[in-house]
């Protein structure tokens, strides 16, 4: 039987000497003196001793492939490990270029050395990838022979197009290990699987790697990152299949975890007995490639006669609604819950050493969800409630804030506004407005949160929904100013959703939303559009589709109007302050960091 390791290995950001040590404890506990059954291989995901979205980082932390296998191997080394076959994601310098590659090496042992270096062929860039603008694509996909038996290695995106492990299973790989670094996507409660209680992209994975498996009569072997970085959920969930396409083990989501399985090689053959897929495909792939190559050529193919040729309409039209049948807003809560509650924790406490947080407490639905989840991810002891009542403030927010402290156990202050506010409004040169007033009352609700940050040392969290942040429904640096805001990216029926699910009082959830600064104002009387049609708006505005295409889902031209024009005119305010460009080493346009760098 042969034992395989995948670490979901969670590095810190940009610290390779720190991560590198702390593979030290790994190897002694999988493979150390003492140890009686040590792996045959130990798989590390993509980018594992650095972290993923590097940006313009990935230049200071790019090393050889012969340095990284001679810092592991002075591991191996120094603890006594026996020996093993180790692959590891990396981002490589090689013949002055920057690559994203995976090492295939052997540690210990009098064969001991560098196996094969997969370089990425695949670069994502797209959505929030960019690797393009980073690294360079390799161009060749190949086995190699380690201890174990025949073994390719392939990187992420790489996966995702299926000629890739394809050529890796006819150059005679019997395992194909796949290195990630995936960010999480979706909170829909799914299709395949009812309420499974993993994202959309998790699921989509394992389709990927059952596939892949079963066609090539392989074992495939998942590493993920997992992790945040810079709000983005690397979904670990690593998994392992068998040559039949059987899912043989399965990690946690967003943890680091170990997952440990023995397969038996054996299976590789009576798998490809059974089904013998890759034979057909050895057979007839010559075939296949002169008809590739006579397309080229402009000759026509002997199988395309009598297939209808397309219109100079373009592509055909989808058979499937726009719309689909089910809601796209609909959540998975308790998922959405779990993934929200892991982001706070390892925002706050791993990515920026604070051990508490202070939230403004408003007795709104979206301040009382951020408070339920900050108390759930770090204690309740580590949380503040802090109220910031005006003197026209509604006397139920107070009340309504206080069920929120109560319902959680959270600590609480209340500070009142008025005198700083009157103040300030009594200094000006002439008289403020309500609205002028009101983003006042933000502002120095605000600067009240981040005084109380500083003398309690607590990172204020914000409380700003997506759909107020898309259309611009916030006073510009206050609202939206804390630097980590658990629900950014839930719009407001998808707030009322999990606050419902996770025990926020009723009476806060089903009363009329307000940002309670001027007296008897309500979000959507502002907007002229109720949240339950603005949200599916924007939903399929962000999505591509286009204003008139949205009447066939019901939504009227004013309404679409509405929300668009105030999507079209607040990009600004999604933004940090325009700076005009004067160098080659602008930052944000030329120096490139994540924020968690």
């Amino acid at each position: 039987m042969l034992r395989i390791v995948v670490e979901q290995f969670r590095p810190r950001k940009g610290a390779y000497p720190e991560n590198l040590g702390r593979l030290r404890e790994i190897f002694l506990r999988l493979a150390g003196p003492g140890v009686e059954e040590a792996p045959h291989l130990v798989v590390f995901p993509e980018a594992a001793l650095t972290g993923y979205f590097l940006e313009g980082g990935v230049q200071e932390l790019a090393v050889t492939a012969e340095r990284l296998y001679a810092d592991l191997s002075d591991l191996h080394a120094e603890v006594g490990a026996a020996p093993f076959e180790i692959v590891i994601g990396f981002y490589e310098v090689w013949r002055t270029r920057l690559h994203n590659s995976a090492l295939v090496a052997s540690l210990g042992g009098n064969d001991a050395g560098i196996r094969h270096v997969h370089r990425k062929v695949f670069l994502p860039t797209y959505g929030v990838f960019d690797e393009e603008r980073f690294v360079e694509p390799g161009m060749e996909v190949s086995a190699c022979d380690t201890r174990i038996g025949r073994l390719a290695a392939i990187v992420c995106e790489d996966a995702w197009h299926s000629l890739v492990p394809t050529i890796a299973a006819l150059d005679g790989a019997e395992y194909l290990v796949v290195v990630s670094a995936s960010p999480a996507r979706g909170i829909g409660p799914g299709v395949e699987e009812s309420g499974d209680g993993r994202p959309t992209s998790v699921r989509r994975w394992e389709r990927i790697g059952e596939a892949i498996a079963s066609e090539h009569g392989l074992f495939l072997i998942l590493a993920q990152l997992p992790g945040f970085e810079g709000g983005k959920a690397l979904q670990g969930g690593s998994c392992v299949f068998g040559p039949r396409g059987e899912l043989l083990g399965r990690a946690p989501l967003f943890e680091e975890a170990t997952l440990q399985l023995q397969v038996d090689p054996e299976d590789i053959t009576r798998a490809r007995a059974e089904a013998p897929l890759l034979s057909d495909l050895e057979l007839r792939l010559p075939h296949l490639v002169q008809t590739l190559s006579r397309r080229k050529g402009g000759q026509e193919a002997n199988s395309l006669q009598g297939v209808p040729v397309r219109s100079k309409g373009g592509l055909p039209k989808p058979h499937a609604s726009v719309a689909g049948s089910a809601d796209p807003l609909a959540i998975d809560p308790d998922l959405t819950r779990r993934w929200l509650v892991e982001f706070i924790r390892d925002e706050v406490r791993r990515r920026r050493g604070f051990e508490r947080v202070v939230v403004g407490v408003s007795g709104g639905v979206d301040s009382a969800l951020v408070t339920f989840l900050a108390a759930e991810s770090l204690g309740a002891d580590n949380v503040t409630a802090i109220r910031m009542p005006y003197r026209t403030s509604s006397p139920e927010s107070l009340d309504h804030a206080q069920l929120v402290i109560d319902a959680t156990g959270v600590r609480s202050e209340t500070v009142e506004i008025t005198t700083a506010v009157d103040a300030l409004a009594a200094a000006l040169p002439d008289s403020a407005g309500a609205t002028r007033l009101g983003n006042v009352m933000a502002r120095m609700r605000m600067i009240t949160l981040f005084d109380r940050s500083a003398a309690l040392q607590a990172l204020p969290l914000g409380t700003g929904n997506k759909t107020e942040r898309l259309l611009g429904y916030f006073t510009w640096h206050a609202d939206d100013s804390p630097p980590v805001n658990p629900i950014g990216d839930l719009f407001k029926t998808q707030v009322w959703a999990l606050a419902r699910a996770i025990g926020v009082p009723s009476v806060i959830v089903d009363k009329p939303a307000s940002a309670d600064l001027v007296v008897g104002q309500t979000d959507e009387a502002d907007f002229g559009v109720p949240y339950s049609k603005a949200d599916g708006i924007l939903h399929w505005l962000l999505l591509g589709s286009r204003p008139e295409k949205l009447a066939a889902l019901g939504f009227t031209g004013r309404e679409v109007d509405l929300v668009r024009q105030r999507l079209d005119s607040t990009h600004w305010k999604r933004r940090l302050p325009t700076v005009a460009m004067l160098s080659q080493t602008a930052i944000g346009e030329f120096y490139l960091r994540p924020v968690d760098y």
